[in-house]
């Protein structure tokens, strides 16, 4: 966005501003209800921008720590892009239309690991679901830092180096969902997406910035992507055919632009980039377009959580010819994030008394 089209918003800004800073103090101050009493532990993985700060990877992370102490975790989003309404719980059945793809995707990654994934747009009503399952052991709230009416035990705000939100502004001017003020909720913040070389003056200063909006003491962490190799798409060409160095990109996601970076950097060479808004729903049509720059040697790659909207029954057909890959992207911290951020857990697991 323009700086001049931001400064004509300011205004507006000001306005959704002031009604989320009321929505919160009413919050805050207890005029309005908040949940914090669970029978398990519920922790909480969000941001204060719109769209594209990394939640899910991070979510899978602490999935797989909760798994590596002996949890039993639970995964509740609420399915944004759905066509469905209402709580859902993760089955063979469900697609990214009536389950949202990044659910769909937390649902393919841990199925065989006894983790149900469910969805609700009332984060409170999925949560006394999900409590009703049996052996749930702790909640990971997907995208729930704005739902005030659940208070989780843990609280994860995610911002990226790139796009910090102290140096944002609120909607329309800005990709802000709430002021920055609103980072004070967090209990831990981590700065997503970080460069694998970023030094330590740079991560000392942007900590300082943090630390001007976030409560004394809540630790500021950094972390980046690693990427895997491709996997063969289900129900692809793939598993025929041998990848040369031109290939094929297919995203729809908020950021492509790290995935173009470490391709590129990889050796590949992009020649074509079917780039998509974040959670698009592929047509037949648009496949078949995208087919038409996959030539003799050429394979399409895309993200995992563009996968789960291939695999969309409408679209069996043209996938079906077509050499696609998935890269897959995991989160790994810079210098002791990843031990600092286990030595919270334990605290934050600690069962809640139900009153």
């Amino acid at each position: 966005m323009s700086g001049l089209l931001s400064f004509l918003l300011m205004p507006l800004a000001w306005l959704y501003a002031g009604v989320m800073a009321v929505r919160n103090w009413l919050y805050d101050t207890g005029r309005k209800s908040s949940g914090n009493f669970w029978p398990v532990p519920v922790l909480s993985v969000g941001n204060l921008r719109v769209g594209g700060t990394g939640k899910t990877p991070h979510v899978a992370w602490l999935v797989r720590e909760l798994l590596s102490r002996g949890q039993h975790p639970a995964i509740l989003s609420r399915g944004y892009g759905r066509r469905t309404r209402g709580f859902r719980l993760g089955s063979p059945q469900e697609t990214a239309e009536t389950f949202g793809d990044e659910p769909l995707q937390y649902y393919q990654e841990f199925k065989g690991q006894e983790v149900p994934v469910a969805v609700c747009e009332d984060r409170l009503t999925g949560l006394s679901r999900l409590f009703a399952q049996p052996q749930v052991g702790a909640v990971v709230l997907d995208d729930a830092f704005q739902h005030r009416r659940v208070q989780p035990d843990f609280s994860i705000l995610l911002t990226e180096q790139h796009r910090p939100f102290y140096e944002d502004y609120v909607l329309p001017a800005g990709r802000l969902r709430e002021n920055r003020t609103g980072a004070r909720r967090a209990d831990a913040v981590i700065v997503t997406k970080c460069d694998s070389d970023l030094s330590v003056t740079r991560r000392q200063e942007i900590e300082q910035r943090v630390r001007h909006y976030a409560r004394p003491g809540v630790p500021v962490l950094f972390s980046t992507y690693a990427y895997s190799e491709p996997v063969p798409l289900a129900g692809s060409a793939a598993k025929m055919v041998t990848c040369g160095p031109e290939i094929v990109l297919l995203t729809g996601i908020a950021q492509p632009g790290p995935l173009r970076d470490y391709l590129v950097a990889a050796g590949y060479h992009i020649v074509h980039h079917a780039d998509f808004p974040d959670h698009h729903a592929f047509t037949t049509a648009e496949i078949a377009r995208m087919a038409a720059h996959c030539g003799p040697g050429r394979c399409i790659f895309t993200t995992q959580k563009d996968a789960t909207r291939l695999l969309a029954p409408a679209l069996h057909t043209e996938i079906a010819r077509l050499p696609v890959f998935y890269i897959p992207i995991t989160v790994e911290f810079l210098a002791d994030g990843a031990a600092r951020l286990r030595q919270l857990l334990p605290a934050a697991l600690k069962p809640q008394a139900v009153v």
